[in-house]
């Protein structure tokens, strides 16, 4: 590197990776859309999808491991934190997306057709008129890994969230429209959806399914 005015020669930008990891499968017999509410624990075939994403990253540079306030994302950081020897820092904002349709019986967004007092909501797909908007997803999930990527500089962190955030970033991060079909999302349980930085700049962004030996015994619903 050329030497600034006063001789010295500036710092090489340093690279980061900020791991994107979706929480593993909810225990959830009734099949409800649980989005934001409290009491959905990982089920034991998601507690060994947590130990498998935590394998998965073992022989990574973590230093910053970060979750989502609500306990199935706790719980699936857990594993990756203790490889680590790290805590675990919780962060409002890679809260899943709120949603007026939790605690229905919608998997697979089928149950909604069941509620016709639901079905004005269904009408605009950009806001969505049912939930959070989407522009406002991708900002605070693009804040949050703005400063993962800082408290990590030269590094990795991670941060467990869930599927919407994570795709919705991912379709803003790639340039894509952010109205989709949530059935086509690329975003497993306990998938890895990578960022990585050359300082500030993203270099490349890779996804990688460390639990998918497990996918196929996973309950079907609208898992989250």
């Amino acid at each position: 590197m050329t030497p600034t005015a006063g001789g010295a020669v500036p710092a090489e930008p340093q690279r980061t990776t900020v791991h994107l990891l979706r929480h593993g499968e909810v225990h959830n017999p009734g099949q409800v859309l649980y989005g934001r509410l409290p009491g959905y624990h990982l089920s034991e075939l998601g507690r060994h999808m947590a130990e498998l994403a935590a394998e998965h990253l073992a022989d990574h540079d973590v230093v910053h491991v970060v979750s989502s306030p609500l306990e199935r994302a706790q719980e699936t950081a857990a594993p990756v934190a203790a490889v680590h020897d790290l805590p675990v820092t919780v962060d409002e904002r890679v809260l899943e997306a709120g949603n007026e349709f939790e605690g229905l019986p919608v998997a697979g967004g089928q149950g909604l057709l069941r509620h016709p007092r639901l079905w004005p909501k269904m009408l605009n797909p950009l806001r969505p008129s049912w939930g959070e908007p989407y522009g406002e997803i991708v900002e605070r999930m693009r804040s949050a890994i703005v400063d993962a990527r800082a408290a990590a500089r030269g590094h990795e962190a991670v941060i467990v969230s869930h599927q919407a955030p994570i795709w919705m970033i991912r379709l803003a991060t790639e340039g894509r429209p952010l109205v989709h079909n949530p059935a086509r999302r690329e975003c497993s349980l306990a998938s890895l959806t990578s960022l990585t930085f050359l300082g500030d700049e993203l270099l490349s962004l890779s996804y990688a399914e460390p639990a998918a030996q497990l996918l196929p015994r996973a309950q079907k619903g609208a898992g989250a």
